[in-house]
């Protein structure tokens, strides 16, 4: 597992966690390959669950979250780790 430095405090990269404060359910701490810095990526919704066991929910959300584009690098995108944790 990588680790890197995020104001001042070792983190582990590239694994999604949950957050504990704040607004979003899911965090990931990520390097952005422009600046070589780590920084934070939040994502999911606090008042919804993860429904992905419904094999219609899980088809619908995908067939949505496809098609949002974005000019960051893939995992600077919350899309990105949403699907991911979706298993899109």
């Amino acid at each position: 597992m990588k680790t890197g430095l995020y104001k001042g405090r070792k983190v582990k990269l590239d694994k999604p966690i949950r957050e504990i404060k704040g607004k979003k359910e899911f965090k990931v701490y990520t390097i952005n390959p422009n600046t070589k810095n780590v920084i934070v990526v939040r994502f999911g919704d606090k008042t919804m669950r993860l429904n992905k066991q419904f094999k219609s929910r899980k088809e619908s959300y995908c067939a949505r979250s496809a098609g949002i584009k974005s000019s960051k690098p893939k995992k600077l995108q919350p899309n990105y780790w949403s699907r991911k944790r979706w298993g899109c």
